[in-house]
């Protein structure tokens, strides 16, 4: 069952022009390189070092039964409020699989208020389950803020189809407030800039060095599987952060953008 968590009390004033830090990853379920290590609270302090504001997470546990009673470490809570912790009080997750002993999906942990989130089934013919975590957000002064988590399909034309759905989704937004797209989008021919086009959306990489990220694999990364999409919104200083700890937390590598509303 999905969930977002809204905290207490409200935010401090912010100045005309808001800076969000944003970081999105493939977490690998909480193993690392070859899923010879569980290593979710390493992972935990890596991702509170950035300090972002919004994360992005991909392949996440919501529970998982037989890595709980077998697996040293393993949290007494989902995967997501244990990363969320103390640092993001408002949290949203979408189950995308579901088995025998647990399930995985998307999740969104955001230092402001999720008013309102849905888990959109991109799911093709049912052989991967592929989910849209949308959420939106109360960004202060600065009003709604849209978050899009995505992981799409291994197999081209599922990504294709997938990102026509991602498309009509985010032109069926309300014009002018901003929008965030990130995560795994699998999109190792290049495809998903020309599917998205008219959109509005802009791949922040694309924009700011001609070309999306190497993100795959973390320790050499060589893939472009990892985007970060902007709509009415302006961004700074793309990161991919290949280098230790985080070549060694999970098989693919976080990226890192500063959003301007």
């Amino acid at each position: 069952m999905t969930r977002a968590h809204t905290p207490v009390g409200q935010l401090q004033p912010v100045s005309a022009n808001l800076s969000l830090n944003v970081l999105t990853m493939n977490m690998h379920m909480g193993f690392g390189f070859l899923n010879r290590r569980f290593i979710l609270p390493e992972l935990r302090e890596a991702v509170r070092s950035v300090s972002a504001d919004v994360v992005f997470l991909q392949e996440v546990h919501g529970e998982h039964q037989r890595h709980a009673s077998r697996v040293k470490d393993w949290p007494s809570i989902s995967q997501y409020e244990f990363l969320a912790d103390s640092m993001w009080s408002s949290y949203a997750y979408g189950r995308n699989a579901v088995y025998p002993h647990g399930d995985h999906g998307n999740a969104l942990l955001s230092k402001y208020p999720i008013l309102r989130h849905e888990n959109l089934d991109v799911s093709i013919h049912g052989t991967e389950e592929r989910g849209l975590l949308h959420c939106v957000l109360d960004v202060a002064h600065h009003g709604q803020m849209h978050a899009i988590c995505v992981h799409l399909g291994l197999r081209e034309k599922h990504r294709e189809a997938q990102i026509r759905l991602l498309a009509q989704l985010v032109k069926g937004l309300p014009d002018g407030e901003p929008v965030i797209v990130a995560g795994d989008f699998n999109d190792w021919r290049l495809r998903a800039d020309a599917l998205l086009a008219g959109t509005g959306l802009r791949e922040v990489f694309v924009q700011h060095t001609g070309a999306p990220a190497r993100s795959f694999p973390a320790r050499w990364p060589l893939l472009r599987l990892d985007r970060i999409y902007v709509a009415n919104a302006t961004t700074r200083r793309p990161q991919v952060l290949s280098h230790r700890p985080w070549s060694h937390l999970s098989d693919h590598a976080p990226l890192a953008v500063e959003v301007s509303l």
